[in-house]
């Protein structure tokens, strides 16, 4: 095992210990919606959003382990977008994570309150932790101005827009950096501004990599494997959906995702540099799930 990869456990088994806890004191009524935002909360994953935060957090210098809370949060809030985004009224897809969707286990309805129950959940942990500091405050903003309308929201709501319809880089460009790229970049900007760091570079770093992993997603629709990715495959282009790979064909996708890349760990330099953020690159570039 490599130095990256203890470094990476030891903050995943953190993270699935603390969510454990979190999902063990759940006791709503009736029971099937504890049941539904358990089953998605801990259907598994890489976890890279609430490791990325502890990895980042680490780099700019403060203690990871006492921001565990809004961690869960940040978690909750990437599980009900997952949630409501395989919905038959969005990308319609039967599984995730390997497993079925939760719609497909407890119903449509049973999986929008799912969803609404955990974006509530997520704004509770993030009201309690920003009465810790101010820079607590600050960084429970972001991650709320993230997720909501001018961020993931209006991102998801121009994926929809323009499928089946025209659109280019400048439209791509939007979808990337609001659907995918806020919530990457929230967890780089939230440990910049706990630990004192550089808050505008870490969103330029952050954004980089939500490009580069909405990058391989497209790409990985096309040619991945639906085993390892644990979701349906090739509905980018039966839905005709605005991604890099229409925009520019496969073998320009692949060179953006290499420049993209690269492009990240410049951004990373300029933030000090960070052997363990350098390997989250390589490893969202090269990944195959």
């Amino acid at each position: 095992m490599t130095d990256f990869q203890r470094q990476y456990r030891k903050y995943y088994d953190h993270f699935e210990r603390a969510l454990k806890n979190f999902c063990a004191g759940m006791n709503h009524l009736p029971p099937v919606l504890t049941e539904s935002m358990r089953y998605s909360l801990l259907s598994g994953g890489k976890r890279m959003r609430p490791v990325l935060f502890f990895g980042a957090l680490t780099h700019f210098g403060a203690d990871f382990v006492p921001e565990t809370g809004l961690a869960i949060a940040l978690e909750c809030i990437h599980t009900y977008s997952l949630i409501h985004d395989d919905l038959p009224a969005m990308d319609n897809d039967d599984f995730r994570r390997g497993n079925p969707s939760n719609h497909k286990v407890f119903g449509e309805a049973n999986a929008i309150l799912a969803g609404d129950a955990l974006l509530s959940e997520a704004m509770g942990l993030m009201l309690r932790e920003s009465g810790r500091s101010e820079k607590h405050l600050k960084a429970a903003q972001y991650l709320a101005d993230a997720a909501g309308a001018d961020g993931m929201i209006a991102g998801q709501s121009a994926d929809l827009l323009y499928s089946g319809k025209t659109g280019g880089a400048e439209e791509l460009d939007f979808i990337y950096a609001h659907k995918t790229g806020k919530l990457i970049a929230a967890p780089v900007v939230m440990a910049a501004l706990l630990g004192g760091g550089d808050a505008a570079g870490a969103e330029r770093f952050g954004q980089a990599l939500g490009a580069l992993f909405q990058i391989t997603d497209d790409i990985l629709d096309e040619k991945g494997e639906s085993v390892k990715m644990g979701k349906t495959l090739g509905k980018d282009a039966a839905e005709d959906k605005l991604t890099c790979v229409k925009v520019y064909g496969m073998e320009r996708a692949e060179l953006l995702a290499d420049q993209t890349a690269a492009n990240c760990l410049a951004l990373l330099n300029a933030l000090g540099g960070d052997g363990f953020l350098a390997s989250i690159v390589e490893l969202v570039r090269n990944r195959d799930n």
